[in-house]
């Protein structure tokens, strides 16, 4: 069996951009299935997006923005070998321009959160909801730091949503580490010419 970044090398950008939108297209759609099954109603989920400014900030992008200082820090202490996921984050990014990085970041965090919070944590709580998120970045499962990383990610993000109910503030905290850690990817390693490039 091939390794993950074997199969990522043979991709081209084009391919894994839309593997990525696919997959989140998929998270959505069984968002929306499993609340008419859990839920028994989807409108439920509309009621959890509640744009209050001032939580949003508090309680979406300030943890978001303390999660991506302590993350460039752990990746300046750190060797890089603990932070390679196979490539896949300085690939995704380094070929995206940054409205390219904002969108994407925000179909990631709309999608995830819309599932993992907004259903399964709606529906079988905090821990299980938290734990199912962690184990969907299956790419992880072998680099104890960044599955460490995520496992307490899942669990904070998890944890304020418990505290509001709002879907927003998720989402928010989600997109505001997804978009910064894009940039840094796209900007640390753009000097760098991967073999991809070309591609």
């Amino acid at each position: 069996m091939k390794k993950q970044t074997e199969i990522i090398m043979q991709l081209t950008k084009r391919e894994l951009i839309l593997n990525l939108y696919f997959s989140q297209i998929i998270f959505i759609v069984i968002a929306f299935l499993l609340s008419y099954i859990l839920l028994n109603d989807i409108t439920s989920l509309i009621h959890m997006f509640n744009w209050e400014i001032r939580e949003l900030f508090i309680y979406g992008f300030l943890p978001g923005l303390l999660i991506v200082i302590i993350d460039l820090l752990l990746i300046k202490l750190l060797s890089e070998k603990h932070y390679d996921d196979g490539g896949i984050n300085k690939r995704i990014f380094t070929s995206l321009s940054i409205p390219q990085i904002f969108l994407l970041a925000l179909v990631v965090s709309f999608s995830e959160e819309l599932l993992f919070r907004g259903v399964l944590q709606t529906s079988f709580g905090f821990i299980i909801a938290s734990i199912l998120f962690a184990l969907v970045h299956f790419r992880y499962l072998n680099k104890p730091v960044l599955l460490v990383s995520v496992l307490i990610l899942s669990f904070l993000i998890g944890y304020l949503f418990l505290l509001t109910n709002n879907l927003l503030v998720t989402i928010t905290t989600h997109f505001t580490i997804d978009f910064l850690l894009g940039m840094y990817y796209r900007v640390y390693y753009s000097e760098v010419k991967p073999a991809w490039e070309s591609r």
